[in-house]
């Protein structure tokens, strides 16, 4: 034991070791998010040639593609009794944040959606107090209301365009829904997490979860088109692949690194990078009460998560 208060070598080296992983998880998150927030722009483009559900079943089960070789690495075997939490954890995840979100999308613009997305580390938030029965201080509820009136501005901007190629009421709507969702999504997943590992059990969700969303996607819009452009085939392989398996995975080994309210904030990279594509390739324009809900919701996303 070192004296005078002083880390002893194997202190010191433990210490220089967390930090590392702690570094490295913060990448992880990073690249999650800004993965993320590439999907938006990849799926407007994508609804030139496709509707909102065969979009979301090409996507996802190209995404499965690359996850079934993390499973046969990873060896990941889940008990019967946790059977219940993984279908659970797929149905949150994969049709109900996918199918919801997407049919957001495509009723507003890309800045609109990336923006409310920006929402989400608060309603976790929420959520961990609600049903975890964590502690949140009267600070934390006061950023919560105001990421709340961010998001009232924001869809009070789409009330106002009269253009029907922009941002609608029922558009911010459904990808707020979505973040519900998701909220569930990662609550499950975040319990499962300490039993298993990360990202075997991450990759097992996404492939559990695919399953009803196709039969949905088959029984009520039948067979997809087949025959689309090159282009929409790469933008296809990028939005699964990229977009969804590489960040899935990133996300699911940097969050079982660090706590929570410290990744939560890599999650704002999605809507910061999705508002930047959709205003830059798409020209995407956002009203004064738009930008200042913005402003409001990310300021505040970034206030919770650093509380934590």
């Amino acid at each position: 034991m070192a004296s005078n208060g002083q880390a002893g070598p194997a202190e010191a080296g433990h210490y220089l070791r967390g930090r590392d992983v702690r570094s490295r998880a913060y990448l992880a998150l990073a690249g999650a998010g800004s993965l993320w927030g590439t999907g938006f722009l990849l799926g407007k483009f994508l609804l030139v040639e496709l509707d909102v559900p065969h979009m979301m079943m090409y996507r996802l089960l190209l995404a499965c593609a690359g996850f079934v070789p993390v499973l046969l690495v990873r060896g990941t075997r889940v008990r019967v009794e946790d059977w219940r939490m993984v279908i659970t954890a797929g149905v949150f995840g994969v049709p109900l944040v996918y199918l919801i979100q997407f049919e957001g999308l495509a009723r507003t613009t890309v800045a609109h959606a990336s923006l409310m997305v920006a929402m989400f580390p608060i309603l976790l938030g929420v959520a961990a107090a609600v049903l975890a029965g964590e502690r949140v201080p009267m600070t934390r509820w006061l950023l919560l209301l105001v990421s709340a009136f961010g998001a009232l501005l924001i869809v009070s901007s789409s009330a106002a365009s009269g253009d029907a190629r922009g941002p609608t009421m029922i558009g911010d709507g459904l990808v707020l829904l979505s973040l519900l969702a998701g909220v569930g999504w990662v609550m499950t997943s975040k319990r499962l997490m300490t039993r298993y590992d990360p990202v075997g059990i991450g990759a097992l969700i996404t492939l559990v979860g695919t399953i009803p969303l196709v039969m949905w996607v088959l029984s009520v819009n039948g067979l997809p088109p087949v025959h689309l452009t090159s282009r929409a085939w790469l933008t296809l392989i990028a939005q699964g692949l990229l977009a969804t398996t590489v960040a899935t995975l990133l996300w699911n080994w940097g969050v079982s690194r660090v706590p929570m309210s410290e990744a939560g904030v890599f999650v704002n990279l999605e809507p910061v990078v999705g508002t930047l594509l959709g205003m830059i390739v798409l020209g995407d324009r956002l009203e004064w009460s738009g930008v200042a809900g913005a402003l409001l919701i990310i300021g505040a996303a970034v206030g919770v998560t650093r509380q934590g």
